[in-house]
């Protein structure tokens, strides 16, 4: 059974599937089609998850072993099983259409995965699974539906935009979803709910032709201490507000010390935290000049920072900013 994005919703109010397969190109939908089973399946009980990511080393056995295994409290559980490449392999391919055949009597399993080439839908693994479960195909959003995805992710932030204020997001962020998704949530951030005009989101839209705050995180990543500095200050001389810069900031600083703590090999706590590909050497570098303790440390210092911001604590913000994002640098 095949169910777009945009279905999905709906299909959910009705009875749970026991298998989910979600792929394609479009990272944002693949990983908010995820989130929104599991949402669903929380509220219908299923309290334990499991999650498999698969690598040139995973054992498919582990995921046949979950689905005999009963839960110790007799929990329902959401069995997760990550598939960036699309290709299982051969055992894999067999271990999928036994489970589909067999799917455990306490469970769903989400499947994700990237984008799929033309020969894997044609295996008997991809058909039984649209035999069996439900496959969410998520296709790229093209130039003229983009303005509308955008129009629809505003509103449900409880922001009235105007149609030049969308057009001018949709410009910006150029057919990437992510970026849109998190440009909607700098506008939330600054402006609260309500209505949004073209003067609002032009001040607040960073231009890719000045330095902008993920500039600013990729530099500081990098290792660049010089021009990591030199952001702060055309960030500052342009007006942008320093809560933006420390939401950016922070959001990276959480993952990586995320990552530090976990117990497992950097790559393999890299693909559990869905970092995306074009990240991971900056993320290997940053966690190269670094110890898990420094990136506490910086966790705590964005805490600080936050409370400097809202004016909780004594400080100039600007100042502070520029000593983490150079401190990270180092």
């Amino acid at each position: 059974m095949k169910v777009r994005p945009d279905q999905l919703e709906q299909h959910l109010q009705k009875n749970l599937a026991d298998i989910y397969f979600i792929f394609g190109d479009e990272p944002l939908q693949v990983m908010e089609s995820a989130d929104r089973i599991r949402a669903q399946a929380r509220k219908q009980d299923y309290s334990a998850r499991e999650v498999m990511d698969v690598d040139a080393q995973f054992d498919w056995n582990l995921l046949l072993d979950a689905a005999n295994s009963l839960s110790l409290f007799a929990e329902k559980r959401i069995l997760e099983l990550r598939l960036p490449t699309g290709k299982p392999g051969k055992t894999g391919s067999k271990v999928l259409q036994e489970y589909a055949q067999r799917p455990a009597d306490d469970a769903i399993l989400i499947i994700s995965s990237g984008k799929l080439d033309g020969s894997a839908k044609n295996t008997k693994w991809f058909k039984t699974l649209d035999q069996q479960g439900v496959l969410i195909q998520c296709w790229p959003i093209n130039a003229e539906q983009l303005p509308g995805w955008i129009k629809q992710r505003l509103q449900s932030s409880g922001i009235i935009a105007e149609p030049q204020a969308i057009q001018l997001l949709a410009d910006r962020v150029e057919g990437n979803l992510l970026a849109a998704a998190q440009e909607v949530d700098k506008l939330f951030l600054l402006h609260g709910g309500g209505k949004l005009n073209f003067e609002q989101t032009a001040q607040a839209v960073a231009d890719s032709a000045r330095y902008n705050i993920y500039d600013l995180v990729d530099s500081a990543l990098l290792g660049d201490v010089a021009r990591t500095a030199r952001i702060v200050g055309g960030l500052k001389n342009e007006g942008v507000e320093p809560v933006l810069m420390l939401w950016a900031l922070s959001r990276e600083v959480r993952l990586i010390t995320r990552i530090a703590e976990a117990n497992m090999s950097v790559d393999a706590a890299m693909s559990r935290q869905r970092v995306w590909d074009n990240r991971k050497t900056l993320i290997r570098r940053a966690l190269s000049r670094h110890s898990k303790l420094r990136w506490q440390f910086f966790l705590k210092r964005c805490a600080k920072i936050d409370k400097v911001v809202k004016g909780v604590e004594p400080g100039r913000a600007w100042d502070e900013l520029l000593m983490l994002s150079t401190q990270i640098a180092q």
